[in-house]
């Protein structure tokens, strides 16, 4: 089975390796529109990747069984369906723990909307909700939307991209209609300006050249006091700037120990660690292994997750 997403420049790595690895939408040929829709499993095993991630286009998730967490930027939600998520263009996100989630997705690009041009600020106001829970009544209403728009693109009658995307506005404004609910079991949000940059120093920290900047240098860019930036990540995540600069050092050693062949002592220089045997150290500490043996033991497997033959 094809993947409907893949990595961009697949069977390689786009220039930039270290970075948040970036999902485009793969569509079956020239013309074809830029629109997919179909289970986790025709999506393909990308649909449910436990790593951090961006993708070039719009998804609609649809959960309606699984357990775990969804991480989306700073914020953790429980999977408790039946729900609804939106994910949009450059946020970064992943699946974590439980059983993965099964349900539909709907994918598409911003050019899509080409028809309803509205849609965009509703999925903007869908996206910083990003977990919708339904009731019954709500769920039977977006589980046929999503079979209607399933069917559609599985059949490619004649007319079937104007009917994707006058089905798709109802799903949009539809999803849009449905109440909003206080998700205690999901970590604070911050409001306002307390959002604005917890979610600015989450996508600073997703860059490589960002690997051994310190609390108080994100701060200096953010234009904000290292207190203010602590208060507003600690807010919107329970969890301090200083611990999420570790997990994302740790996340482009991992990156560049399984998709490079740069050896351990560049690795370490380039998550700026000057000495060798301290990043050794710190990795160990952080994983639980050594680099040597954690691309010894990972790089197979994610190098068959982004082979072009295998669905990824």
């Amino acid at each position: 089975m094809r993947s409907t997403t893949v990595l961009p420049g697949a069977p390689g790595l786009p220039a930039g390796t270290g970075d948040v690895p970036l999902h485009r939408l793969e569509v079956p040929g020239p013309g074809a529109p830029p629109f997919a829709a179909g289970s986790f499993e025709e999506v393909g095993p990308l649909s449910r990747w436990d790593r951090p991630h961006r993708h070039t286009f719009y998804e609609i998730v649809h959960v309606r069984a699984g357990s775990g967490t969804h991480v989306v930027d700073l914020a953790r939600w429980p999977v408790r369906p039946p729900q609804l998520a939106v994910i949009l263009p450059g946020q970064v996100h992943h699946w974590e723990g439980g059983r993965g989630p099964e349900g539909s997705l709907v994918l598409f690009t911003d050019d899509f909307l080409v028809d309803h041009p509205g849609d965009r600020r509703l999925l903007r106001d869908l996206g910083a909700r990003c977990r919708l829970g339904l009731d019954p009544e709500h769920d039977r209403s977006i589980r046929c939307l999503i079979a209607e728009l399933v069917a559609e693109h599985r059949g490619r009658a004649p007319g079937h991209e104007s009917v994707l995307r006058s089905l798709l506005h109802v799903l949009v404004v539809r999803a849009a209609r449905l109440p909003r609910r206080t998700d205690h079991a999901a970590e604070p949000r911050a409001q306002g300006r307390t959002a604005a940059v917890a979610e600015a120093f989450s996508r600073l920290i997703a860059r490589s050249e960002a690997a051994g900047w310190t609390v108080r240098e994100c701060a200096d860019r953010l234009g904000v006091t290292p207190g203010y930036l602590t208060q507003a990540v600690r807010s919107a995540t329970g969890r301090t700037p200083g611990r999420l600069l570790i997990e994302a050092r740790v996340y482009l050693a991992q990156q560049l120990l399984v998709h490079t062949q740069l050896p351990i002592r560049q690795v370490a220089a380039r998550t700026g660690f000057a000495d060798p045997a301290y990043f050794g150290r710190f990795f160990r500490r952080e994983t639980g292994s050594s680099p040597g043996a954690f691309r010894k033991h990972h790089s197979r497997h994610h190098q068959s997750l982004e082979a072009p033959s295998a669905p990824a």
